[in-house]
């Protein structure tokens, strides 16, 4: 049984990354092409993101009460909705408020998503009698993401040579197969769903905020992994858009596909830090030791990659090329780093969380990390406009090093489940 349950699993997150993968390499250039400029990307990837910190909790309300599935039914029923809408939008022109009101609820479809399936999993699994750690099943899951983005960010960036709208069309009609997979195989197995009566939702988001207290931000362990979380992510997500300009600046040429390869590169790069999950295991002994390690590595590659592009503004002949080979060299090791720390962040999170809160507190822990993406977006933004992304990049890389003690905080409180 725990086979078909992890299968499932990882058919689940192939087909829902690959969907939405397939326009993370055009996205800045969609919008920039629409009318925005960079600074309005940013913003309308921070209503985004707004749109997940605002979510989080009722959605996973929603997944501890209807249901794992039902809460990944809404998330892709949300998504091709609002995915079709970006289109929409870029097509009549109507500028950056449609996309940012669209983006809120784009941030939406997302929250149904986060957390419900991988509490669907645990809860599966201990269900079937598995007593195996979760670390190896993560690390397969976060693979499978980096294959699907691979083949997702590529796909994109040939598809988006056509035309930029293309990539978007071809998600929303990735997400019907999806759609029908999780109907009909997504059982919910050691998890019962309740009924969620409208009039029972202010005393069900009361539960959520008492438990989110008591399991997290009370938490010794859990507390500074979330904030570390909230660096983290304030960083990644602007680096992730702002790379598609800057990176196509430093080449001096406008080549849309070039995008897509560099953004399957980097899913490339995120499988071997996956892969390489078990040999750090061994190495650092701690899962604290390999957070902490890939957070510094994290902080040292961003910081190049700014340092490097400092003072380009537009394509060149002197010298450009060079600058764009290193800068995407260092970029892809930050990658290999991140992927070694999602999922070891994953285990460690869950070997402290109870099934019955399990939802709820990887919702808490994705809305600190959606905070962080709203300042971030918000505040390197800013700067990537006035100064320059690479300036951006140098601070932005500077502030990740915060990480580092707060892994080290969630070491000293916890002598017991931080070995491997």
């Amino acid at each position: 049984m725990s086979n078909r349950i992890i299968r499932t699993y990882l058919l689940i997150t192939a087909l829902f990354n690959l969907a939405a993968s397939l326009i993370w390499g055009v996205d800045t250039l969609f919008k920039l092409q629409a009318g925005l400029d960079i600074l309005q990307v940013m913003l309308t990837n921070a209503a985004f993101t707004l749109g997940m910190v605002v979510f989080e909790i009722p959605t996973g309300v929603v997944a501890d009460t209807l249901g794992r599935r039902v809460s990944l039914l809404l998330c892709i029923a949300t998504l091709f909705v609002t995915t079709l809408l970006y289109v929409t939008i870029a097509w009549q022109g109507w500028g950056f408020w449609p996309f940012a009101i669209v983006s809120v609820f784009l941030g939406l479809g997302y929250t149904f998503y986060t957390g419900a399936v991988d509490a669907w999993l645990v809860d599966a699994l201990q269900a079937s009698g598995s007593t195996e750690p979760l670390e190896p099943v993560f690390a397969k899951g976060q693979m499978v993401f980096g294959a699907a983005m691979l083949v997702g960010t590529l796909g994109g960036g040939l598809l988006g040579q056509i035309a930029l709208a293309v990539p978007y069309v071809v998600r929303a009609a990735t997400f019907v197969p999806l759609f029908v997979l999780a109907w009909l195989w997504m059982r919910e197995e050691g998890f019962t769903p309740r009924a969620l009566e409208l009039s029972r939702v202010p005393t069900e988001l009361r539960r959520v905020f008492v438990e989110g207290m008591n399991y997290g931000l009370h938490h010794r362990v859990v507390r500074p992994v979330m904030f570390a979380s909230l660096v983290n992510m304030s960083f990644m997500i602007f680096g992730f858009y702002s790379w598609q300009r800057y990176f196509l600046d430093l080449l001096g040429r406008e080549l849309v596909w070039v995008s897509g390869l560099i953004a399957a590169l980097l899913s490339l790069s995120m499988i071997l830090g996956n892969a390489l999950v078990k040999p750090l295991s061994r190495l650092l002994k701690t899962r604290t030791g390999v957070l902490a390690g890939s957070a510094l590595v994290q902080c040292v590659t961003v910081v190049l990659c700014g340092a490097v592009g400092l003072g380009v503004a537009g394509g060149g002949p002197d010298g450009v090329p060079v600058r764009f080979v290193v800068v995407v060299a260092l970029y892809l090791v930050y990658g290999v780093a991140l992927g070694a720390m999602g999922p070891v962040k994953q285990g460690y999170l869950n070997a402290h969380i109870p099934s019955a809160q399990r939802a709820t507190i990887i919702s808490l822990d994705a809305l600190f990390a959606d905070a962080g993406g709203v300042a971030g977006q918000s505040g390197w933004g800013y700067l990537a406009k006035v100064r320059s992304i690479g300036q951006a990049w140098v601070y932005a890389g500077i502030s990740l090093l915060v990480a580092v003690p707060l892994y080290w905080v969630a070491r000293k409180n916890d002598q017991k489940l931080d070995k491997f």
